[in-house]
């Protein structure tokens, strides 16, 4: 087979930066055969270098350059590129790029593949009447949706209106191999910032609104008013960009707690910071599927994460890890005493998350969930409306 004869999957997102979004993607793009797809990115804004994670070198980006505010050329550099790139199959994702079903349809691509992957801090529960308009508008455009929780998959079913037998839901896979439990000594944050002995709470993500970051802090804050002894051995590391950086340094200042957290802003050594850590915390506002916790219990990190969207799917309460309400800091706050004071406990569901994620959420079932999808639509393969859809949980 030559490489024109291989399917070609034109994937379309609002843009490639850094996110739990993109990192899902480039994981899959980077497990898959070469030989079964070839893959472009399509940007509706932009990219940056986060590109560059993925290890194939056939994989080419285009940035649509959209502007800001309710702009439709876009709609027509996009037609253009898909007619000039003829793809196989149009894979869009979230809200953001869904409206590359209409195009992609005007553009004559048979094969079109919705993804959801959450949604933001603007509609946290997805009840938007004009978002969900939308979403019904273009629902007889697309042929496949693919949910990555639960949570979304029974959300489309039942507020979208999508058949259920249109949509599959595959859970995001995780690098078992490269995040993997510390073995040596630990090391991470400024010369003396944390010991063997430090209870190291951690968390990795965008510093944006609906992740709550400050909610983090404050209940950080709360444990050393709690329990002072705690300034001994409690530490905080949040590694991330955005706009709640600031007001969460702003807040440790203010308390005079500065000195015992790390919150150095974008890295690229994410694994091996993970590594070093004791305890993981997502505070987010709302979730699809987490990549970071993922990641956090392929390290051997027991997870405390607020009750929102997929979450619950991921961290068994009391086993992997704890569950906590949107918005407490006081809740928190007491979790992360109770793990301060058992260090069995963070050893045991440390251990009991590292066992789920080998036998779960690998790399290669969240590919071949893909892989299924992508020729089940691709023309002639199967009749449009009577395939069956396969449920990878």
């Amino acid at each position: 087979m030559t490489k024109h004869e291989i399917p070609l999957i034109a994937h379309i997102v609002h843009h490639f930066r850094v996110g739990g979004m993109e990192n899902g993607m480039v994981n899959l793009i980077n497990q898959m055969p070469k030989e079964r797809f070839r893959h472009v990115v399509i940007c509706v804004d932009d990219f940056t270098d986060f590109r560059e994670r993925i290890q194939r070198d056939d994989v080419e980006f285009y940035a649509l350059a959209k502007p800001a505010g309710r702009d439709v050329s876009w709609y027509f550099r996009l037609w253009r590129l898909l007619r000039t790139l003829s793809p196989d199959i149009v894979h869009t994702r979230n809200l953001s790029a869904i409206e590359g079903q209409f195009v992609a349809a005007a553009a004559g691509i048979r094969a079109r593949i919705h993804g959801e992957h959450g949604r933001d801090v603007f509609d946290l529960h997805g009840k938007n009447q004009k978002y969900n308009l939308l979403r019904k508008l273009a629902r007889p455009f697309v042929k496949r949706y693919i949910a990555v929780s639960r949570d979304l998959e029974l959300w489309l079913i039942q507020t979208v209106g999508v058949p259920p037998q249109r949509v599959s839901q595959i859970y995001n896979g995780v690098d078992c191999t490269l995040f993997h439990p510390r073995e040596g000594e630990r090391n991470i944050g400024p010369a003396g910032f944390a010991t063997e002995t430090s209870l190291l709470i951690g968390s990795v993500g965008r510093m944006a609104e609906v992740k709550d970051y400050p909610n983090l802090v404050r209940a950080f804050i709360r444990l050393l008013e709690i329990d002072p002894s705690a300034r001994l051995r409690a530490r905080l590391v949040i590694i991330g960009e955005g706009v709640a950086r600031e007001n969460c340094l702003n807040l440790l200042r203010e308390a005079n707690a500065e000195q015992l957290a790390w919150l150095p802003g974008e890295r690229t050594d994410v694994a091996e910071l993970m590594r070093n850590m004791d305890l993981f915390v997502l505070p987010s506002l709302g979730e699809g599927i987490s990549n970071t916790i993922l990641e956090a219990m392929s390290c051997g990190l027991p997870v405390v994460a607020t009750r929102v969207g997929g979450n619950p799917e991921l961290v068994e309460d009391a086993h992997t890890g704890t569950l906590v309400p949107v918005s407490d800091p006081e809740f928190m706050a007491q979790t992360l005493l109770n793990y301060l004071q058992n260090e069995n406990v963070v050893e045991a569901q440390g251990k009991a998350g590292r066992a789920r994620i080998e036998s779960r959420f690998s790399l290669q079932a969240m590919a071949q969930g893909y892989l299924s999808v992508y020729e089940n639509v691709l023309p002639g393969a199967i009749a449009e409306n009577s395939a069956p859809i396969i449920k990878y949980k």
